[in-house]
């Protein structure tokens, strides 16, 4: 007859599994995250090419982060506008806004040419196995462009996920309700709603984060490889140095001297963010993930994150500007051209305006590139050679580029913020939320 004593308790493995999942979501986020990134890598040297077969589960997660871009974005930002106590604070907030994305941009292409012009990538480099691609059709005119930010339909915007026509209806719409003041309360408080909705979604949405991040690097990882980066070891190392001093030289100087805060604290709360944006590759679908962030471990005040983080997903691009930028130094010497101190003015310029046309997903930078090149003299045969060239190693660099996209939306964020009266800043100096 068997002892009860010794038999074993039915409650014993779910007691296990509560006492896993309580390790699990005990554990934060970001921790959780890089323990993913880091099994993912290895998953993917294991399985090589067969780690497509568990990619599904990044794709998964990542429709699931765009299925909140638009939705959230619209919501925020009205409940955002309609918090403001007078309208000429949405103008002042706008204008830093804007200015500081704008000059961060200015920056990073300075800072891609400077790096080209070092380390000189393309010296040495032979097309003669590339496979010449077209660059699609020419980006818009910044005249097309401020056009097409007024949407035909507002829904059809939403739909197409048009983010400019959404941010601009949206403001227009919050706008209208802080105007019209008391008798707009009802709907005000619709909105307030919605942005604590959307944002609650978010946190669920972002609890499968680690899971993505696993598979997406063991994909890429799997796919590529390291090997991926002989070919273009030189360009990519540019690449590593040149998005590692705008994120923490340049960044982090702007929390330093603007915001006058430390800025150990933005770098060690911004995780969740940048490995979402370092998998995806894609600045829109780090929106939610950055919204969270800013607002529950950088102390930034909803008002504030609403409003400038949907315009940095459209307007800042310091990665896309870095990388062309450098792709246009990279391009002059494979093919010999000698560049002016005005090439060097045209092609800062030039970059940091066909930047913030860029679509903020995947390699999108890549597209741009003939309305650079054509400024430094190259035709649209050797634009082809070049993006023929780049594009098979383009989605490991993509993931590089796109973290200083990530850092410049919430380093501009937090200056405003704190410019505005709109940060907590025992909130910023404390260690992230578990």
């Amino acid at each position: 007859m068997t002892d009860p004593s010794t038999s074993p308790s039915p409650t014993a493995p779910k007691g296990a599994a509560a006492r896993l999942l309580g390790l699990w979501f005990g554990t934060a986020l970001w921790k959780r995250i890089l323990l993913a990134l880091v099994l993912g890598v290895a998953a993917g040297l294991v399985l090589q090419d067969r780690a497509a077969d568990i990619k599904w589960m990044g794709d998964a997660f990542v429709r699931l982060i765009r299925m909140l871009v638009v939705p959230l974005i619209f919501v925020t930002i009205v409940a955002g506008v309609a918090a403001m106590a007078e309208p000429r604070r949405l103008g002042a907030i706008g204008v830093k806004t804007i200015g500081l994305y704008f000059g961060l941009m200015l920056v990073a292409s300075a800072l891609g040419l400077l790096i080209g012009t070092i380390l000189q990538p393309g010296l040495g480099v032979d097309l003669s196995a590339a496979v010449p691609i077209v660059a699609g059709a020419p980006p818009p005119s910044f005249g097309e462009t401020l056009m097409n930010i007024i949407p035909l339909n507002p829904i059809a915007a939403m739909g197409s996920g048009d983010v400019l026509a959404v941010i601009f209806f949206a403001l227009l719409v919050g706008v209208g309700i802080l105007v019209v003041g008391e008798a707009a309360a009802p709907l005000r408080k619709v909105f307030d709603a919605g942005s604590a909705v959307m944002l609650q979604i978010t946190y669920f949405v972002m609890e499968m984060a680690p899971f993505g991040v696993f598979a997406l690097i063991a994909w890429v990882t799997g796919t590529s490889g390291p090997a991926a980066f002989v070919s273009v070891f030189k360009l990519a190392l540019c690449v590593v140095i040149g998005c590692t001093i705008q994120t923490l030289l340049v960044h982090g100087g702007l929390i330093r001297l603007l915001a006058r805060l430390p800025a150990r604290p933005f770098f060690r709360d911004v995780t969740d963010a940048v490995v979402v944006a370092f998998t995806t590759s894609s600045s829109s679908a780090t929106l939610p993930a950055a919204m969270r962030v800013a607002q529950r471990n950088l102390g930034v005040s909803p008002m504030v994150a609403s409003t400038t983080l949907p315009i940095g997903v459209t307007l800042s691009m310091d990665g896309t500007a870095l990388y062309v930028a450098l792709l246009a130094m990279f391009s002059a010497q494979v093919f010999g051209i000698d560049l002016t101190a005005a090439d060097y003015l045209m092609v800062v310029l030039t970059t940091t305006l066909v930047a913030i046309g860029t679509a903020p997903v995947p390699s999108a930078s890549l597209f741009i590139l003939a309305a650079v090149l054509s400024v430094i003299g190259i035709n649209a045969e050797q634009t082809a050679l070049i993006v023929g060239f780049i594009l098979p190693f383009d989605r490991p660099l993509d993931m590089m580029r796109t973290v200083p996209n990530c850092t410049s939306d919430l380093s501009v964020a937090v200056v405003v913020a704190r410019s505005e009266g709109e940060l907590d800043e025992p909130s910023y100096l404390a260690r992230p939320v578990e």
